[in-house]
């Protein structure tokens, strides 16, 4: 699901560990129960993806094979 960032406001988002120099890394959203919200750190305005927390786990896991 794609959100608006004013339905994310609030939200403490924590830039990835992976971030290249250039700022090209994704934000991640962990307060969310049952959910994982997901923004690219470049666009804080938005929007958002949001995937149930058991869709993070697949997408994350295919990231590390290469899959995607």
């Amino acid at each position: 699901m794609i959100i608006p960032n004013s339905s994310t406001a609030g939200l403490a988002w924590t830039k990835s560990s992976y971030s290249g120099a250039q700022g090209d890394c994704v934000e991640v959203a962990h307060d969310v129960a049952g959910a994982m919200p997901v923004r690219d750190s470049k666009r804080t305005a938005g929007p958002a993806i949001v995937f149930a927390d058991s869709g993070w786990g697949v997408f994350v896991d295919a990231l590390k094979r290469g899959d995607v």
